[in-house]
């Protein structure tokens, strides 16, 4: 209808919960507080630190322990004493080993011979030993004859002349003859030593050799070689040209195999582009002599 005013409709009315109201003259009970519930406890692992890495050690500081080292390791420090030790132990440690080598050379020379340088080697070792004994089956029948002489003065002048012909013979103040040989030794090269003329002359003496004369010089026990600078060698301080020749007294049977043994004389001087020649003689003389010269220093001592 017109003019009518609409009627309002009220909602629903929320219900109101009423709380319980105490009794006068009674006191509220409190309420029980509700205890909070307690979590689980966790253990917290402590947190380890790494560990820092160590600081690297400045170049400069490594420089100086460096230097520090090498001042202190070199030069070396040596004493005296512990030099001569050294060079004592380096002298016998060298001679070892030449003495080893030189033994091994010789070993492998003889074990690459043929058989009859091997019997060339043997028969003059036998003539070295033979000679041995005749000297001194010689010297024990002086010996007995000074013993058993009636007139043992005579005998002893006998036997002092005797000797010193031997010994102007060995000394070179007297001429010698004999059995011997002539070795010729031919250096058109050049290539020819004094140290090779030296192991020539100490080969023959060990192969029995009693009167050596080279070229026009003879050879005695205190003779020495020595080159020369524009080539050639000295034979006690006398210049001696090539070609070499050595006459020598002796036993031949003895002083040709010396000379040609494997690794001897002929074969060193051929290595080095000489030639030797050796003539075998029934008699040679060796006629150079030398000055005798009383010694300046040496006296002979007492029995």
């Amino acid at each position: 209808m017109a003019g009518t005013k609409p009627e309002a409709k009220a909602g629903p009315v929320a219900e109101a919960k009423s709380e319980p109201v105490p009794a006068p003259g009674t006191e509220p009970k409190p309420e029980p507080k509700s205890e909070p519930k307690s979590e689980p406890e966790v253990e917290v692992e402590p947190e380890v630190e790494p560990e820092a890495a160590p600081e690297p050690e400045p170049a400069s500081d490594r420089d100086t322990g460096r230097r520090r080292l090498k001042a202190a390791l070199w030069p070396p420090r040596l004493s005296r004493g512990q030099l001569v030790v050294a060079l004592l132990l380096f002298s016998l440690g060298l001679g070892l080993a030449i003495q080893v080598r030189s033994t091994n050379d010789h070993h492998s020379q003889l074990r690459g011979a043929r058989q009859e340088d091997l019997v060339r080697i043997l028969d003059e070792l036998d003539s070295r030993q033979q000679r041995l004994q005749q000297e001194k089956a010689e010297l024990e029948q002086s010996l007995a004859k000074l013993e058993n002489s009636s007139n043992q003065a005579k005998e002893a002048q006998e036997q002092t002349r005797k000797k010193v012909t031997e010994l102007g013979v060995l000394a070179g103040t007297v001429k010698a003859t004999g059995p011997g040989i002539v070795l010729t030794v031919d250096d058109p090269q050049g290539q020819v030593k004094a140290d090779m003329l030296l192991d020539t002359l100490q080969e023959l003496r060990a192969a029995g050799a009693e009167a050596i004369q080279i070229n026009d010089v003879r050879v005695v026990v205190n003779t020495y070689f020595t080159d020369v600078s524009g080539g050639g060698v000295q034979i006690d301080g006398k210049k001696v040209s090539q070609p070499y020749r050595f006459t020598v007294v002796g036993n031949p049977q003895d002083l040709t195999p010396a000379l040609n043994i494997p690794g001897g004389v002929v074969r060193t001087l051929e290595s080095n582009q000489a030639r030797a020649t050796i003539a075998q003689q029934q008699k040679v003389v060796v006629d150079a002599l030398v000055d005798a010269k009383s010694p300046q220093y040496a006296k002979p001592a007492p029995k």
